[in-house]
């Protein structure tokens, strides 16, 4: 009785599509996170080098 309640079940979710909308998201929202991580990785070094550029400049001036 257990086994078929379950497959039963099983079979009911496979059907229902809101939990198929809810994976896209997560798939979505972690291609959005791993893309803004290797941004924020590629621009990190050409930013700080900018950042302490403007700043000598800005005390060399005083």
């Amino acid at each position: 009785m257990f086994p078929r309640r379950l497959l039963k079940r099983f079979k009911r979710g496979l059907s229902r599509e809101d939990g198929a909308v809810t994976a896209d998201w997560v798939v979505l929202t972690a291609a959005v996170v791993g893309m803004a991580a290797a941004l924020f990785s590629i621009l990190q070094d050409p930013v700080n080098g900018a950042a302490t550029s403007i700043s000598n400049k800005i005390a060399a001036s005083n």
